[in-house]
Formats: C-alpha cells, structure tokens, sequence
C-alpha cells in the first residue's frame, strides 16, 4: 500500500477541465472543492435541480455526454454499478471522452464493475481508476475524503493533485482494489454502527441516560468515529442523511457477493445486512442517514412494551 504525497505543484495552477456526474450529497461538496482549487467544470445529474445547484461554481450540462467532452478528467459519483454501467456505457460517456483522458469512479461499485470498466475504457484509449471514498458529507465538504485508489500507479499520479482537493488518495492495487477495500470499510461501518445503537439501547433499556452513556464511553476502548457522529444522531434522534441507508445495505449486499465469490462466512455482515433490509424495505428508511439502525430497533418491535 503507498500513501500518495503532495508534490511540489500547486492545485490552482492546474486550472484542468474536469467533468462530474452524479452531484448529490457527495458529489456537490466534491464538486465546490474542485471550483474552488481553480479548477473548470462541467456537472450533470440524474436529478437536473442537484446539478443546477452549483450553477454559481459549474457549468450545467443536460446530458452527462455533454459534461464528458473535452475533460481531462471525468468523475463519476453514481448510486451503485448499474447506475454506473448505464451512464459510461449506454449513455455514452466512455464513447465521447477524449483519448488519454481519465475516468475516475468514484462512487461506490462492485469491485467487477470497475474492472470490466476498466478494460473497456482502455480499448478506447482511456485511463481508469477506481477510488471510492469515506468520511461522509462533512468529510466532502472539509476535504478530508478517505479515498481508495485502485489501477495504474502512473496514471493516480497524474491526477494525484486533483484527488488531494477532496482528501487523501492511498493507491491499494489493481483496478478493483479500490472498491474492495471500500467494502471492507462499509461493513465495519455498519456492523459499528449496529453495535453502537444496540448498546445506547440496551443502556436506555437500564434505566440510563443514552447522552450520558455516549459521552461516558468516549475516550475509553469503545469509543470510535461511529460513536462520535452517529452515537450524536441516534441519541438526537436525527437522521437526516449523511450517508443513506439504502446505499449502506446496497454496500453490505456488494461486500456479502464478494465473500461468496471467496468462499468466506461473514456472519455479522449477514446480520447486519438483515437489519438494514428491514429499515429500508419495510420501515421507510432508505432515504434516512444509516445511523438510522438505531430507529429500526426502536420501531421493528426490537425493544420491550413500557420502553422507550
């Protein structure tokens, strides 16, 4: 694994034309850190009032092939793999990018997405690399992204500048790596995530104030991000979303696929992955920030009659 360091050009003197599609939640933030580094962009989105938006920073393309043409750089910050799929292959964004031009996914995918993506691409003389990212909203808006790298050393280093606007690329292996190393941070996510609402609702169902449990257990060997941030929502009861439910059970399903693909038994990820199905299929949830696991166990029957 290769941490990537800053060189010694700066980001705005760059000034590269860069395209992003898919502006929600992530890709807005994303996209205003790049516009704001000096950088020229062109951004679409599935939902035309996201894209619009950023009018103020971006030009507003009404086709993604629109928004691919001529760019250096295209940034794609998609759903899932199909959404993906449909807006590089069939929509025809691969087709319109210049030669020598860079594809970077990075929205989160099934590691075989990328790959095959990737090879794609390359018989159109593009380059690829796969980097999801962590850290959420905050962490798109402050820069902080966590993000995942996965393909040609040579070709992360040559957008390794515009990446470091949005936070801190660490190059992980092949095309795919990236992804799969973004599952593995998924189910520790959710799998937290239901630990921490499990224990602030057992600590509830004691009798205990959950605000003094949570700031009770910081700083000693269970606190974590998860507590910090999410522990805050649960106890709130805010789940506004940062990070979706129905993209975190679309995750555990990815990662679920690869451990079968490997022949791996992951049985917190298959109880998890039960819970957050609950939430988003039966209990409205999908639209909700996935600290809402907490809600589900307080709204699926989870906690005794008399409890609150």
């Amino acid at each position: 694994m290769t941490q990537v360091t800053m060189g010694q050009t700066g980001i705005s003197q760059m000034g590269m034309d860069i395209a992003v599609l898919g502006t929600g939640l992530m890709g807005a933030p994303m996209a205003r850190r790049l516009a704001a580094a000096g950088h020229r962009l062109r951004v679409w989105n599935r939902s035309a009032a996201r894209a619009q938006a950023l009018a103020d920073v971006a030009e507003v393309c009404e086709s993604p092939v629109q928004a691919a043409m001529g760019a250096q750089i295209v940034i794609a910050m998609l759903l899932d793999g199909p959404a993906t799929r449909e807006v590089l292959l069939e929509q025809g964004v691969l087709s319109a990018m210049e030669r020598g031009a860079v594809l970077v996914d990075m929205g989160s995918v099934d590691p075989a997405t990328d790959r095959d993506l990737a090879a794609q691409a390359q018989a159109l003389g593009l380059a690829f690399l796969d980097a999801p990212v962590s850290g959420g909203v905050v962490g798109a808006e402050a820069g902080s992204l966590s993000i995942f790298v996965g393909g040609d050393p040579d070709v992360l280093a040559r957008v390794a500048p515009v990446l470091k606007v949005m936070g801190r690329p660490t190059h992980l292996g092949a095309v795919g790596a990236g992804q799969a190393t973004k599952l593995a941070n998924q189910l520790i996510v959710a799998t937290t995530i239901g630990a921490v609402a499990e224990g602030l609702r057992l600590a509830e169902a004691a009798g205990c104030d959950p605000a003094s449990v949570r700031a009770a257990l910081m700083g000693g060997f269970a606190d974590s991000r998860i507590l910090e941030l999410h522990g805050a929502r649960m106890v709130a009861g805010d789940y506004t979303p940062g990070g979706r439910s129905v993209a975190q059970l679309k995750d555990i399903v990815n990662a679920l696929a690869v451990a079968q693909e490997s022949g791996l038994d992951l049985p917190l990820a298959n109880t998890v992955e039960a819970g957050f199905r609950d939430l988003v299929e039966q209990y409205d949830g999908a639209d909700l920030d996935h600290s809402a696991y907490h809600h589900w166990l307080k709204v699926s029957g989870r906690v005794p009659e008399g409890k609150s």
